[in-house]
C-alpha cells in the first residue's frame, strides 16, 4: 500500500494579488470592500477545505503578502507563484511543490472563490473523484470548472480559464455529475454570484465582511 495515495487529498488553490482579485465585484461592492472580501472568499474556502476529513492539507500558490499571513495562519502552506505565468501555470506550481515531497499523492485544484463552501459537499466530490485518474466539477454555470483532480501518478492538466468545462472533458477528465453540492460549484466573480451564494449561506468571513455592508 502507497502511503501518499491513500493519505488523503492535497489541494491546491491559485489566488491573485488582493489589488487584482475579483475585479468584476467592484460594481457590486465597491472598490474598497473588493479586496476585503476576495481574502474573505480564500478564508472560508482554505477553512472549509481544512476541516475536511479527507483533506491532508492545502497549498495556496499566491504572491500577495496579506492573504499569505492570513491563510497561512489558517493552516494553509503558502507557495510563492514563482512561474508568475497565470492561472493554469500557477496550479501546476503548486502540484509540483506537493510531489516533490509526496510523489504519488492525489491533488486537486480548487478555486479559491467559494465563500459558502460546505465540509460535508467537498468531501461528496472528494469522495466520487477518488473513482477516476482524472476528474472535474463544472461551476453553477456550467461553463467553467471550480474542481479538478489527478490520482497518484495522474497530471493535473488544468486548462481554466473562460469555458474550461468543454476544455477538461476534451481532455479527457470525468466530469462529475453530484446534485446536493452547489456550494462547491457556486464560485462568485458578480454581485449577482454573490447574492446567489449568500442565499446557500455564506462562510463566516465573508458574511462578517458582507452582511453589514449589504444591509
Amino acid at each position: 500500500m502507497n502511503s501518499d495515495a491513500n493519505d488523503g487529498w492535497h489541494l491546491v488553490l491559485p489566488l491573485k494579488p488582493l489589488a487584482l482579485a475579483k475585479s468584476r465585484l467592484a460594481a457590486a461592492t465597491g472598490a474598497l470592500l473588493r479586496p476585503r472580501l476576495a481574502l474573505a472568499f480564500a478564508e472560508d474556502t482554505v477553512g472549509a477545505a481544512l476541516n475536511c476529513a479527507r483533506v491532508r492539507d492545502v497549498v495556496v500558490v499566491t504572491d500577495d503578502p496579506t492573504a499569505g499571513a492570513a491563510l497561512a495562519a489558517l493552516g494553509a502552506r503558502i507557495v510563492p507563484d514563482l512561474p508568475a505565468a497565470g492561472l493554469n501555470a500557477a496550479l501546476e506550481h503548486g502540484v509540483r511543490s506537493i510531489r516533490e515531497r509526496r510523489p504519488h499523492a492525489r491533488v486537486a485544484a480548487l478555486n479559491a472563490d467559494l465563500p459558502a463552501l460546505r465540509t460535508t459537499e467537498l468531501a461528496r466530490v472528494l469522495d466520487t473523484a477518488r473513482k477516476f485518474p482524472r476528474a472535474f466539477l463544472a461551476d453553477a454555470a456550467e461553463i467553467g470548472t471550480t474542481f479538478l483532480s489527478a490520482g497518484p501518478g495522474v497530471e493535473l492538466e488544468p486548462a481554466f480559464g473562460g469555458a474550461s468545462r468543454l476544455r477538461h472533458l476534451s481532455s479527457g477528465a470525468v466530469e462529475i455529475r453530484l446534485t446536493g453540492v452547489d456550494s462547491v460549484r457556486r464560485d462568485v466573480d458578480t454581485g449577482e454570484d454573490l447574492a446567489e451564494a449568500r442565499a446557500l449561506g455564506l462562510g463566516p468571513r465573508t458574511a462578517a465582511r458582507w452582511l453589514p455592508a449589504a444591509g
